[in-house]
């Protein structure tokens, strides 16, 4: 969370140049109700589908509005040992988003923990996918700004609670 702006030195001496996160993969144990899933409740398509020694393994997903790349690899074992892990949560870009989201996922029958006020921004988590990998949101806005020094968070759930009083936000 520190300048994006800056750039390596010809030297080596500084972080490398890093653009972003390319895709995220997931193990999944039925790549149709995988596809499906992903289709239906976010607006996913197939972009890329892989192909290995005549058997279809995999799909690479592409979001029409923004959202990151998405790879779904049939492998069931790693599926079965991932499930219940936020692995990464997908960005959106502000609260009424957020909120239009969780209301799209509930009219879609589809069960979470609603919108809620986290440490910098706000949050939706506790949705699952066909596989049980837990996919959360969260807003690129940012109630909170952070600046040159870390923020120190000991308890989420508490420094949460304590930002949304201080903002006149329930938690």
């Amino acid at each position: 969370m520190g300048d994006r702006s800056a750039t390596s030195p010809a030297d080596g001496s500084g972080p490398p140049r890093l653009d972003g996160v390319h895709h995220l993969k997931l193990p999944v144990a039925d790549l149709a109700r995988s596809l499906e899933w992903y289709r239906s409740r976010l607006g996913y398509e197939v972009d890329i589908e892989f192909v290995e020694q005549g058997t279809l393994m995999g799909y690479a997903l592409r979001h029409p509005a923004g959202g990151p790349v998405l790879a779904l690899r049939l492998d069931p074992e790693r599926a079965v040992a991932a499930a219940g892990f936020d692995y990464f949560a997908i960005g959106v870009p502000d609260k009424a988003a957020i909120e239009e989201l969780a209301a799209r996922l509930t009219a879609l029958g589809e069960s979470h923990a609603g919108v809620h006020f986290a440490t910098i921004g706000w949050i939706l988590p506790e949705l699952h996918d066909p596989d049980g990998h837990e996919v959360r949101f969260y807003t690129t806005a940012h109630h909170t700004e952070t600046g040159p020094d870390s923020l120190r968070v000991d308890d989420p759930r508490e420094t949460a609670a304590r930002r949304a009083a201080a903002a006149g936000e329930t938690p």
